[in-house]
């Protein structure tokens, strides 16, 4: 339903533009961003709080208004259901929410990769091995599940010989500390939480797979078309902030201390964080590593990994049923299809300062 209102709006829009002739066409000018809290999308928070986001939207006569949500998954539910036109997600979960539910998503901004953010946890000692037979609470068909899947494919288990428990993101340290719980995957700042209570054991994290959990601003495809000058906006953003969340300054300092308060801890739990996080705070390297062939095998193990969780869609014959579109034009899966479009555009303005 979402795929079809989206589409007879879309065409509805098109028709009026086409006939109203370009002379008195205007461009979208107000948006809304939807982030929750990880260390890699704190910058979004404190942009709001600081001026920057006013800032770069007056830049460009713009007005964006930045959300936080504290529950993950709602976030990526409301942009699905175009409350909002961006909003920090994974790789991963914008191709099972929103391209799977029709919403024709690009990723603007590639804001970094977890390099040890996201883990696996036994309570007490063991090994990774010893997941075997026991629940494992995480947030089901998230990047926790295919870290717990990667893992245990990496020691010659699988899923079948664990059984998942499905736990929302907020709960997570809690629901470690009950008796019912033996075994977690999550991310941080939870991470940091559980890996400090004395009978929490780390046997997995994304550092073994680095590259693959990609933590990304997304766009509706049609909020970029109704006025690219969101997605400049985003990028000035997102550069400016992150310039200084890495800053060797007063201020820089400053800054994660505020982002380590506002995630629940403080500035060197925060540092701590980011040093579990490969930062593209430079537009330079965020483009090559989105124009790199390795998102493209990313992407298949990703896809793969949805399809055999039926997260592409009710009946999907194969991974191919959704395309993505990578920024030299190449589509895995169906080319008429597309509802996943990572592009190098907007980065790359801002490496060359032409923002």
């Amino acid at each position: 339903m979402i795929s079809r209102r989206t589409l007879l709006l879309s065409g509805a829009s098109t028709l009026a533009i086409a006939m109203a002739g370009p002379a008195i066409a205007q461009a979208r000018t107000d948006f809304k961003v939807a982030w929750s809290i990880y260390v890699g999308w704190m910058p979004w928070g404190y942009a709001a709080d600081a001026g920057i986001v006013k800032k770069w939207a007056d830049k460009y006569g713009l007005t964006i208004e930045v959300t936080q949500f504290n529950d993950y998954v709602e976030s990526i539910n409301q942009y699905t259901a175009g409350a909002y036109d961006a909003v920090t997600v994974t790789n991963m979960d914008a191709l099972s929410i929103p391209s799977a539910g029709g919403v024709d998503t690009t990723a603007v901004i590639v804001g970094d990769f977890s390099a040890g953010n996201d883990a696996v946890f036994l309570k007490g000692a063991g090994t990774l091995a010893d997941l075997a037979g026991r629940k494992v609470n995480l947030v089901e068909f998230s990047v926790s599940h295919y870290l717990l899947a990667r893992a245990l494919d990496s020691v010659g288990l699988s899923e079948m010989d664990v059984s998942v428990v499905n736990t929302a993101d907020p709960d997570m340290v809690g629901a470690f500390q009950t008796s019912d719980v033996s075994a977690m995957v999550t991310w941080n700042p939870m991470v940091a939480e559980i890996n400090g209570l004395p009978d929490a054991t780390k046997v997995f994290d994304s550092s073994q797979i680095p590259g693959e959990i990609i933590d990304l601003m997304v766009a509706s495809t049609a909020s970029l078309a109704e006025n690219p000058d969101f997605g400049r906006a985003l990028a000035g953003i997102w550069y400016e902030t992150a310039a200084l969340m890495v800053s060797d300054t007063p201020e820089g300092a400053e800054a994660r201390a505020a982002m380590g308060a506002a995630s629940g801890t403080d500035q060197a739990g925060f540092e701590a964080q980011m040093a579990a996080t490969k930062l593209f705070d430079q537009a330079a390297a965020a483009v090559a590593f989105t124009t790199s062939p390795d998102l493209s095998a990313t992407m298949n193990l990703v896809r793969a990994f949805l399809f055999d969780k039926g997260l592409l869609g009710v009946g999907a014959p194969s991974a191919d049923v959704i395309g993505i579109e990578l920024p030299d034009g190449t589509v895995l899966g169906d080319a008429a299809n597309v509802k996943l479009r990572f592009t190098a555009d907007y980065m790359q303005m801002a490496a060359d300062g032409a923002l």
